[in-house]
């Protein structure tokens, strides 16, 4: 059986990087080229907090994921979409997670991430719903780093409200360009795939094409 000769020093590098405040590593050409070992494994991360810095997956792996508490709910038909959690109390509770001093850079992108209320139109009396559009955080990264605290963001989207053109789709984003996708074709496949999702986490956006995303 094969044993990796780099094995110990690699895990010197983790436990660096965890016990640094601003996710630092010495910048010599060993460390550099474990952190190269790291990145390629999916160990390690760029900090989306600090500049230059690193994070761990094992320690990402100790943050909540964010989602509407209800959504099951709504797949299963139990609600009504007027019922399930907002996304702007989702993002509530993302940013309430978050060290006091990122809570600031979060909200900056609360318009982008959250977006508007939506507002239902009434047309004879009757009122027109939008779209399911749930949003969701877990901890990971794209090509690009995540939002404060290392995440990405996505949302469960329905495509129509007309059963006769049902579908669903799973979007993740990473704080700039980065984006993956996923589309299902029924309430109950989307649900299935988005419990798949949340039980990768936390996970390098390119990660998602084993669970049957493509990148953007």
């Amino acid at each position: 059986m094969s044993v990796n000769p780099h094995a110990a020093f690699d895990e010197s590098v983790l436990e660096m990087i965890e016990r640094s405040p601003i996710g630092a590593a010495p910048n010599t050409p060993s460390h550099r080229d474990a952190l190269t070992r790291l990145y390629a494994s999916h160990q390690v991360y760029a900090d989306a907090d600090y500049k230059d810095g690193h994070v761990t997956v094992r320690s990402l792996a100790t943050r909540p994921s964010f989602h509407a508490s209800n959504l099951d709910a709504l797949i299963a038909g139990t609600i009504a979409p007027d019922a399930l959690e907002t996304n702007a109390r989702i993002f509530d509770r993302y940013v309430a997670s978050l060290p006091a001093d990122r809570r600031s850079k979060a909200e900056a992108r609360r318009l982008d991430v959250a977006g508007r209320p939506a507002h239902h139109r009434k047309h004879g009396g009757v009122i027109a719903h939008d779209p399911v559009h749930s949003l969701f955080l877990v901890p990971g990264a794209g090509p690009n780093v995540g939002l404060p605290g290392n995440y990405l963001y996505g949302s469960v989207l329905q495509l129509s409200v007309d059963p006769a053109l049902s579908g669903w789709s799973l979007h993740i984003h990473d704080s700039d360009d980065g984006a993956a996708r996923c589309d299902v074709p029924s309430m109950t496949s989307v649900l299935e795939k988005f419990q798949e999702v949340l039980a990768s986490a936390p996970f390098a956006m390119s990660e998602l094409v084993a669970l049957g995303f493509r990148m953007l």
